[in-house]
């Protein structure tokens, strides 16, 4: 074999090597983003299950706060379907009501002494706020790790690599103005 045909060869094969590390890269960036959503989807499921539990103790003491009850369970159930099908702008729109229906559940709480000496209250109250400061962090992670892969997908050669085969950017989970304002408490009881 001649000079040039050493050349050629190694031509090709650092080009089917370089090929093959860019699709494994791509491969490892969409599965981290699966596994940064799942990670959400988990904590989501999580809160899904303790919201009656939440709903129930407080049934006992707040028979005048059945429209705060109803929003979080209106929440949960938009929650549960944008999970379901994958719709995330349905499951911001749905996690804010949460929060203004949580929001506004542990302010009218206040009112309730029994309420909140109820050690099954305050156990749900606890574990229902780590479970929000977990789900924060996750979709922290989940962004960042869009992020990475929808950049990949922009950069050249790697682009070239994900257009041959079909790599497909995922969308961020983002929150809309009004859905990321605080909630304005003097407003719900006034």
């Amino acid at each position: 074999m001649s000079v040039g045909g050493f050349i050629v060869a190694g031509t090709i094969l650092f080009v089917v090597v370089y090929t093959i590390l860019i699709y494994n890269r791509l491969v490892n960036l969409k599965h981290d983003t699966a596994k940064a959503w799942s990670n959400i989807d988990v904590l989501l499921k999580q809160r899904h299950d303790e919201l009656p539990k939440l709903v129930e103790t407080c049934k006992q003491y707040m028979q005048h706060e059945r429209e705060t009850l109803d929003k979080i369970m209106q929440a949960r159930s938009g929650i549960f379907a944008a999970r379901e099908s994958s719709n995330l702008h349905a499951l911001g729109a749905s996690e804010s009501q949460l929060r203004q229906g949580l929001t506004q559940l542990f302010a009218v709480a206040e009112s309730y002494p029994d309420l909140k000496a109820d050690a099954s209250f305050r156990a749900l109250e606890s574990r229902i706020t780590g479970l929000e400061n977990a789900i924060a962090d996750r979709r922290e992670f989940y962004n960042e790790s869009v992020n990475n892969n929808n950049v990949r997908l922009e950069e050249f050669p790697d682009l070239i690599i994900a257009r041959l085969f079909s790599f497909k950017p995922f969308e961020l989970l983002e929150f809309s103005d009004s859905e990321k304002r605080d909630v304005d408490l003097k407003a719900l009881f006034s």
